[in-house]
């Protein structure tokens, strides 16, 4: 009898583990297929859903605030004042040391004014490296920085481009407080994005706006062929000149830099250079001082007839004219690489070392030839004043 229960108990036990064995493979075997329909859900959705699911999260989790986005950032935005003393322009008429010794004017007195100018900028970097503009501080004798803490310091201009409007300047400060870093690269049209600056030197002030357009160049006279702005119309205003564009995820993909407005204020229209440049910039001025951009010193227009840019004009004793190159020539080719636009050819230039000598390939009525030319340092361009 006592046999008859063991062989009972046994099998009951048997029965029941093998039902427990069939559960767990049944458990495991759709938990296997929910991961791969997880899998392929997320390989064949589209990103734009995804980043709005994302975004849609975010906004939630945070209230729809942006100040987590403001207090990771805005500690590293500081304001910026430059002073600059300039001579008073005398006229003529009291040029003249008759009429001096009659109006008691010293003998080559010349009155001293002080013109001073705001601006934002960016803490970079635990060395206290600043990001501003270079319209900022350009010819100042003394430049001040005041932190959003409060905390006042002098500042030391490290280099600027006039090209990008972009300076560098420097604090000295004990673990001074920095700014996460973004992608500009990774953009997109409708983006939200927050603006932080000094406006009118009333103090560190956000604004939101979205991203209009990407790659903007200003239509000014003069201008250069690297402005590649981020377009906003998050209210920029003078005194944001400098400051920080950064995403809702405190990051900052922008520097703040001139607005199209005709009434002197914001009107929707507001321009910032892209972090990927502005770094790239703010790296080389450390390093040399100075951006290096070689320039050969010639003005070019594109042409459909051919293949190749037009040369309307050089410039006398630079190289293009030292190498023989007249306006009417087309250049076909430099270094053996084609040349098909304006943009294209200039971009080829500036990124030569100045000292390179480069082979130019012409065509010149129905002769090609082939003129060497010696690239030097292209001139620093000056800034309209702000």
């Amino acid at each position: 009898m006592m046999l008859i229960k063991k062989l009972a108990f046994l099998y009951l036990f048997s029965a029941m583990l093998f039902k427990f064995k069939k559960n767990i493979i049944f458990i495991l075997q759709f938990s296997a297929y929910g991961l791969a329909a997880a899998f392929l859900f997320l390989l064949l959705t589209p990103d734009s859903l995804l980043k709005n699911v994302s975004l849609s999260s975010f906004l939630k989790s945070n209230n729809y605030s942006f100040n987590n986005a403001v207090e990771s950032t805005a500690p590293a935005v500081v304001n910026v004042y430059a002073t600059r003393l300039y001579q008073e322009k005398e006229l003529s008429v009291f040029q003249n040391p008759s009429l001096q010794n009659l109006f008691g004017i010293p003998h080559g007195f010349k009155k001293i004014h002080q013109n001073s100018s705001i601006g934002s900028g960016v803490i970079m970097n635990k060395e206290g490296y600043i990001l501003t503009n270079a319209h900022v501080v350009q010819d100042a004798q003394n430049i001040g920085v005041t932190l959003n803490s409060g905390i006042q310091l002098k500042a030391k201009l490290i280099g600027l481009d006039a090209d990008t409007d972009l300076a560098v300047i420097r604090i000295k400060l004990k673990n001074p407080p920095k700014i996460p870093i973004g992608d500009s690269s990774k953009l997109k049209i409708g983006d939200i994005v927050l603006a932080i600056g000094n406006p009118y030197n009333f103090g560190q002030t956000v604004t939101q706006g979205i991203i209009s357009a990407t790659g903007k160049k200003r239509k000014r006279r003069g201008i250069s062929f690297f402005d590649d702005f981020i377009q906003t119309d998050a209210d920029i205003n003078q005194g944001h000149s400098g400051g920080a564009l950064v995403n809702i995820f405190g990051e900052l993909i922008g520097i703040n830099s001139a607005i199209v407005s005709r009434s002197g204020g914001s009107e929707g229209i507001g321009l910032a250079t892209p972090i990927n440049q502005a770094l790239s910039i703010m790296n080389e001025i450390i390093k040399n001082g100075k951006v290096m951009r070689g320039w050969l010193g010639i003005e070019v227009e594109k042409i459909t007839q051919t293949k190749g840019v037009l040369i309307t004009a050089t410039i006398r004793g630079d190289p293009a004219d030292k190498a023989g190159i007249i306006p009417g020539d087309i250049v076909l080719s430099i270094n053996g690489e084609n040349t098909n636009s304006p943009e294209q050819i200039i971009a080829m230039i500036t990124k030569l070392q100045p000292g390179t000598n480069i082979k130019i390939k012409i065509l010149r009525g129905w002769e090609e030839r082939e003129l060497t030319a010696l690239i030097v340092q292209r001139p620093a361009m000056r800034l309209p004043r702000y």
